[in-house]
């Protein structure tokens, strides 16, 4: 779970150099492809996605709504780019937040 502004900035850093791994289009959500990014949170901890020109839908509510559904949390929303935490379970952990 984040806390501190201090974390933020960490997972920030973190997203700024990975691609993203899903793009979001005309389709918008499907619970196809809410369960592969679940399924990517387990296994990563820190997801990018991309948002596509062509999806109607803004992408803060598309952030609000996988976040919710993946029991994750929103990281930032910059133009069409979301990235979403969830942090790891026992001694799964990948990374390691800052105090």
């Amino acid at each position: 779970m984040i806390k501190t502004s201090k974390q933020r900035a960490y997972l920030k850093g973190l997203a700024m150099n990975m691609t993203p791994i899903f793009q979001i289009g005309k389709s918008s959500l499907t619970p196809e492809l809410t369960q592969a990014v679940a399924q990517a949170l387990e296994a990563r901890e820190l997801v990018k996605i991309s948002v596509l020109q062509n999806c109607s839908d803004d992408p803060k509510v598309i952030a609000s709504y996988l976040a919710e559904r993946t029991r994750s949390e929103v990281v930032q929303v910059i133009g069409k780019k979301i990235v979403l935490y969830k942090e790891g379970k026992g001694n799964k952990k990948k990374i390691e937040l800052p105090q």
